[in-house]
């Protein structure tokens, strides 16, 4: 997690005094990306204190913002270093800066130049003119798979001690039957999957805009699946335990996706938390009582 370059200000390339000067965060992965994009070309990098958060997140938290932008303009002398009063903001980071107090107190203009840092040569080469689709997100179904390592990534340790202990439990309730235990230990690993995988990528086809609803859909569509391969043979607690558990499970991972799109705010996220989690943690806890309920009386 300690995934930052130094704050300050950077050469690319030999840029002179009348060279751009582009204003990023100082996550190395959007270090790297701007670096990249200008490479071949004279600029000055000017690297903003984020603590090692991108710039959308870190406008949000108000680590890219104006009092560290002013900051740092101070802190690397660039005043001195540029003739000209002109810096090239990404257009995410516009939550966070308020660019007529940052001209009032250092002479410097903001402006926003793309949302995209592979943009920038279009943009320099464009007279400093952004164009429509430099200001336009997408957020399609390539965008969304490639963000699903990622959820993966943090869901698994917990998704295999879920699928560990329900196991187990399903394995003794049963008189200690290995196949019950693994088919309640597929069934939890299929919600997570369903949750970290199915609803990122169905997300602008399901239902309401509640990142836990889209993903209990998706799991009471998988828990529909795992009854109808249980057959006739289960009780109606344990139905029901079913369709709570998983669907509760599956509606938590797709929450947690809430932080890799955007179209969420910080306020938007707070206020689903509030609503999801009791009502999450009341389906799942419910869904364990009646299965235990139904299997010891």
């Amino acid at each position: 997690m300690s995934y930052a370059v130094p704050a300050g200000l950077y050469a690319l390339g030999t840029p002179g005094p009348d060279a751009p000067v582009v204003v990023t965060a100082n996550y190395k992965m959007t270090y790297d990306r701007v670096r990249h994009s200008l490479a071949g070309r004279d600029a000055w990098l000017l690297v903003l204190e984020t603590h090692g958060i991108n710039v959308w997140c870190a406008a949000g938290k108000g680590t890219f913002g104006t009092e560290e932008l002013v900051r740092r303009l101070d802190a690397t002398g660039l005043p001195s270093v540029v003739t000209h009063r002109r810096l090239l903001l990404p257009i995410l980071g516009g939550p966070g800066v308020a660019a007529h107090e940052v001209r009032k107190r250092t002479g410097f203009e903001v402006r926003y130049a793309a949302l995209r840092a592979e943009d920038l040569p279009e943009y320099l080469d464009n007279g400093m003119v952004t164009t429509p689709p430099m200001r336009e997100l997408t957020f399609t179904l390539g965008d969304r798979l490639a963000l699903v390592p990622v959820e993966l990534a943090q869901a698994v340790k917990p998704a295999i001690l879920l699928a560990a202990v329900a196991s187990g439990l399903a394995a003794a309730l049963a008189g200690w039957a290995p196949l019950a235990g693994l088919k309640a230990g597929a069934a939890l690993l299929g919600a997570v999957l369903a949750g970290t995988v199915i609803a990122p990528a169905l997300l602008p086809w399901l239902p309401g805009p509640s990142f836990a609803l889209k993903g209990a859909v998706v799991g009471t569509a998988w828990a529909a699946l795992c009854a109808w391969t249980a057959g006739a043979g289960a009780g109606a607690p344990s139905l029901a335990a079913l369709f709570l558990v998983l669907s509760a499970v599956s509606g938590f991972f797709t929450l947690n996706f809430t932080g890799s799109t955007p179209f969420t705010s910080r306020s938007g996220v707070k206020r689903e938390m509030r609503l999801a989690m009791p009502a999450l943690a009341a389906a799942f806890s419910t869904g364990i009582v009646v299965w235990l309920a139904g299997s010891l009386l």
